[in-house]
């Protein structure tokens, strides 16, 4: 290198020598000017002449010497400049800089992909990532493991090789919209796994013209659910095969009771054990139907009945039913008016059996003389918001989070008494959930408490 820079000079000197020299003589010998005006005329066409010859040869040094400063400095924080050719040793020691630099950065890299392949290996759920071409571009061991995936996945469509039109459609809706996916998958025999999936985008560091992050890719990760779907169905068999069996043994002690009741014992102890009998038959054959009606909801078999329902109509419905509850304890229902047009997706039955749950213990938990308050607000274009305020007992803070769990009581004793089965709540809020709304509750306690759900709006 060193030599060839050596000739490229000694060509430029020997190039402007001659230019002087032919100049010079050409002045003297020709034109017969004096010496020094020939010298001197000589010496300033050879100096702009072998000028611009430099800077026509320098030219392309310069933008390469250009770009590899914007190198420097993009990884240096030191300022540089580069005045002239003479500063090649300084841009030299600083491309030494940037070599260690890079070379950290490498070994930086390589660190951080060896913890992530070890860690995609050491995982149990089966991880799937796609460019944003759709295209595969690593399974880890554990996906091609649990669905018997080939060892080379890498550029090819997770239709070619996971024969599942959902997933391919989740993928290419989560690379289109903003939003991450979540969602269950089943696939059939020989795999016969129930997975829930999740998709969530890659950022891209780069940005688009419109100065928005773009994006990568997804990637898909496999949690294997079989295990907790097979014991949810052994669950739901046992609840659904054990009521079944309870409700025959209860039908008839609480026929024979009511037989007994009616037309046999006149005993008062034997009239009071027949009732307490029939009390408790009566409680559990509640218990059953509510844990029949949870089964059943829960079924996959079982299809709801979906149809557009006024609020109105949904309202007076299940105030009529519970009417004498309120004339028993003296209650009185308000009602701000809402708009009468209004209607609800859904289905009609078991809508009614979720007010006819709330109401039922608002009058057993509200107090004498009291009021019941029913409100309607249309929320926004999408959903209706439907309240029953209470001004009972009220519900504690740290009972409030467990108070839609089955079987759970804040106030058992009472509970027990009035009758509840302590399904009720989660009845409601299967329901409302199954009909794509929400149920939460507000309450204070000693000051009674406001149960909100939301439904589905048909305009």
């Amino acid at each position: 290198m060193k030599l060839r820079v050596q000739l490229w000079w000694i060509s430029i000197i020997s190039f402007s020598l001659l230019v002087f020299l032919f100049i010079q003589g050409f002045l003297f010998l020709l034109l017969k000017k004096s010496f020094f005006i020939s010298s001197l005329l000589g010496f300033l066409i050879s100096f702009w002449m072998t000028y611009f010859l430099i800077k026509h040869i320098t030219q392309p040094i310069e933008e390469v010497l250009s770009k590899i400063l914007k190198i420097i400095k993009s990884y240096s924080r030191s300022s540089i400049k580069i005045k002239s050719i003479r500063e090649f040793h300084t841009l030299a020691r600083e491309i030494e800089k940037v070599e260690i630099q890079l070379k950290n950065r490498f070994e930086e890299i390589s660190r951080e992909t060896d913890y992530l392949n070890a860690v995609l290996k050491g995982m149990g759920e089966g991880v799937l990532v796609v460019d944003e071409s759709g295209k595969i571009i690593l399974a880890n061991d554990a996906l091609k493991r649990v669905l018997s995936l080939p060892s080379d996945v890498s550029s090819r469509r997770p239709l070619e090789i996971i024969r599942n039109a959902r997933l391919e459609e989740a993928i290419r809706e989560t690379l289109q919209k903003e939003d991450n996916l979540s969602f269950e998958l089943n696939l059939p025999l020989p795999v016969g796994k129930t997975f829930e999936v999740n998709i969530v985008r890659i950022p891209s560091t780069e940005k688009s013209n419109e100065e928005k992050k773009g994006f990568n890719g997804v990637i898909a990760v496999f949690h294997d659910i079989t295990r907790l779907k097979e014991l949810e169905k052994i669950r739901q068999d046992f609840i659904a095969n054990v009521s079944h069996e309870l409700r025959t043994p209860l039908s008839a002690i609480r026929g024979y009771a009511e037989t007994l009741l009616e037309e046999g014992l006149k005993n008062d102890v034997a009239q009071r054990f027949l009732q307490i009998i029939k009390k408790h038959s009566d409680r559990l054959e509640k218990i059953v139907d509510d844990l029949l009606l949870l089964s059943k909801m829960e079924s996959q078999e079982f299809q709801w009945n979906k149809d557009s329902i006024f609020v109105s109509d949904l309202i007076s419905g299940v105030l009529e039913f519970l009417g004498d509850s309120f004339e028993k304890k003296n209650i009185t229902v308000s009602i701000p008016s809402f708009p009468s047009n209004l209607k609800v997706y859904g289905d009609r039955q078991y809508l009614e059996q979720v007010l006819f749950n709330l109401l039922d213990n608002a009058i057993k938990y509200g107090r004498e003389n009291g009021t019941i308050k029913i409100s309607v607000v249309k929320t926004d274009e999408k959903e209706v918001k439907i309240s029953v305020t209470d001004d009972g007992i009220g519900i504690s803070q740290e009972d409030i989070s467990r108070i839609f769990e089955r079987f759970y009581r804040v106030d058992k004793g009472r509970s027990r008494e009035l009758g509840g089965t302590g399904l009720g709540l989660s009845i409601v809020k299967h329901i409302v959930q199954a009909h794509g709304g929400r149920v939460w509750v507000e309450s204070t306690l000693g000051k009674g408490s406001t149960f909100h759900f939301t439904l589905p709006i048909i305009k």
